[in-house]
């Protein structure tokens, strides 16, 4: 443990060992950036603004808005090196039932969702890879005049979802290895993608001039095309594939010297990730036009339209199989760094105690364990996708509170030690959270009824928080 952590008052849990490197911390946000949103959004994003430098630019935006906001994490975070990430920020800057709603939420809601749906696509493209041999029913019973059956995909989703708990219930340091060599064979895909495509294709850069209006634009609403909410409604799918550039918050714990690492590994994933998706797109729209792109069947994706240009029919396959890759990347980047945050609420009584143990690698494998049971659970009811769509807005409130508490701590821990302090403090951090308060305006108008499942799944959590916190009980380790 690093000089400052040791000697630092709010330092984590002496049980917890910092195992994480620089560049594993930086893979995990990697890793959970990149996951199907490059490979998907493309296409919507063109029919929401209209032309190819439009897109470029809403790409560029949302990566900018993305990195305004580690400059507030990685403050926050250096100074509070924590496992559990948001959840510390938000209960030391707003109180415990604020921090217990960010943490029910995500356990419960997003990250459970998330990590289903991750599962189940990685599934689905394993199932493309083989030519729909996954689509068979292994079982099928009926109760009650209801059907219930087990196809293939359910089932190898579940064992996803299970090979990576296990895979993380090693060390830290393992883990961490594992998310380094899973982000390198994606970066790896995506860049053979662009080079490939800019190499092996006769296309024309003029291209980006073009506009896509005329496009057919299977699946995407006139009131999401073109003007100031055809740009909202591009910058939420830019964001949403660049979700995930805050998720090494919850190894704050196990980071190596977080007061130098944490801010390096913020800024160093949305560089990495901007970069390639700006590289990609640029490739997208060198070898199709903005109106083949708007064009493109729902069904199918931008990237695999253009490498079909190259290879032909094994396009379909070779676009699985790199989507597979990167879903599994992001699952298990998910499931790594997002176990700390129940675990952490376990620790302050805040959740089931037994989940604030540690394993004897220093691990806390009993909130992975439960983390992959909850996600079991969603698969298996197939409401991943409802849950996902509905807690867009409850996680850029959580996010923009967290940004948020930056301004907190400038005012109630005036002399704390701060490693790393906000660049262009406060308008650059004030600038994020007024984009943010832009969103959720848009999110709420846009589509009122998401945005109010989103506060109908935070609003259940407060039952829980109730029984927790009479209880009082803080987890004590047994000797």
């Amino acid at each position: 443990m690093g000089a400052e952590s040791a000697s630092h008052p709010l330092r984590s849990r002496a049980e917890l060992v910092r195992g994480l490197g620089l560049w594993s911390a930086i893979s995990v946000n990697v890793a959970n950036m990149i996951g199907t949103g490059i490979f998907l959004k493309s296409r919507v994003m063109t029919c929401n603004v209209g032309s190819a430098s439009m897109v470029l630019l809403v790409w560029l935006a949302a990566g900018v808005l993305a990195l305004a906001g580690t400059f507030s994490y990685a403050e926050v975070a250096a100074m509070l090196p924590e496992a559990g990430g948001d959840y510390v920020f938000l209960r030391r800057a707003y109180g415990r039932l604020v921090g217990f709603m960010y943490g029910w939420t995500f356990f419960a809601v997003a990250k459970a969702a998330a990590q289903a749906a991750l599962a189940v696509g990685f599934a689905i493209f394993l199932n493309v890879a083989l030519a729909g041999r996954l689509e068979t029913d292994l079982w099928a019973i009926r109760v009650q005049g209801q059907s219930f059956h087990m196809t293939g995909i359910t089932a190898v989703a579940l064992m996803a979802i299970w090979l990576v708990a296990l895979l993380n219930s090693r060390s830290v340091a393992t883990s961490g290895r594992t998310a380094l060599m899973l982000t390198l064979i994606k970066t790896l895909l995506l860049l053979s993608i662009a080079i490939t495509a800019f190499t092996l294709f006769p296309g024309q850069w003029h291209h980006l001039a073009m506009s896509g209006a005329n496009a057919s634009c299977e699946g995407v609403s006139e009131s999401a095309r073109g003007g100031l909410a055809g740009f909202g409604a591009a910058m939420l799918g830019a964001l949403w594939a660049y979700d995930g550039w805050n998720n090494v918050t919850p190894l704050a714990g196990e980071i190596k010297d977080p007061a130098r690492n944490l801010p390096r590994a913020f800024f160093g994933g949305m560089l990495v990730v901007g970069a390639l998706y700006l590289l990609v797109n640029a490739a997208y729209f060198y070898v199709l036009t903005p109106e083949e792109i708007g064009s493109v069947a729902a069904t199918s994706s931008v990237a695999t339209e253009v490498v079909r240009r190259y290879v032909g029919a094994t396009a379909v396959t070779l676009i699985a199989i790199a989507l597979m890759c990167s879903s599994f990347g992001a699952l298990h980047a998910s499931v790594l760094a997002n176990s700390r945050i129940p675990f952490a609420m376990a620790r302050e009584g805040l959740f089931f105690s037994s989940l604030g143990r540690l394993s004897s690698h220093h691990v806390p494998v009993r909130a992975i364990l439960a983390q992959a049971a909850w996600a079991s659970v969603v698969t298996l009811t197939g409401s991943y996708d409802t849950l996902t769509d509905s807690v867009v807005f409850a996680s850029w409130l959580f996010y923009g509170l967290s940004a948020g508490s930056l301004f907190v701590f400038r005012r109630i821990l005036p002399k704390a030690p701060r490693p790393y302090r906000a660049f262009g403090y406060p308008w650059l951090p004030a600038a994020f959270l007024l984009v943010t308060l832009w969103l959720l305006v848009n999110t709420f108008v846009a589509t009122p009824r998401l945005a109010l499942l989103g506060v109908g799944a935070m609003l259940c959590g407060v039952p829980f928080y109730l029984v927790w916190s009479r209880r009082g009980q803080t987890f004590t380790r047994s000797s």
